[in-house]
C-alpha cells in the first residue's frame, strides 16, 4: 500500500535520508512523505523513526493507486 505522512515544518536532506525509498514534497509549512508500506510492520517502523526524530506527525493517509498507471 502507498502511504502519505504529513510532518510538520520542512525536512533538511540529512533528515531526509532517514526515508529512503520515499518521496518528500513540501506543501504549504509542512512536507508530505510518499511512499510504498509493506505491511503492518513496515508502517510501525517509519511511525517509529518519525517519534525518534522528534518531528510531529500531523497526518497519516492510505493512498488508493491510480487505477490509470
Amino acid at each position: 500500500m502507498i502511504y502519505e505522512f504529513r510532518i510538520r515544518g520542512h525536512l533538511g536532506e540529512t533528515t531526509r535520508r532517514a526515508f529512503s525509498g520515499f518521496e518528500a514534497e513540501p506543501n504549504g509549512a509542512d512536507m508530505v512523505l510518499t511512499g510504498f508500506i509493506l505491511d503492518q510492520a513496515a508502517l510501525n517502523g517509519v511511525l517509529s523513526q518519525i517519534e525518534a526524530l522528534g518531528l510531529e506527525l500531523v497526518e497519516v493517509c492510505r493512498v488508493q493507486p491510480d487505477p490509470k498507471s
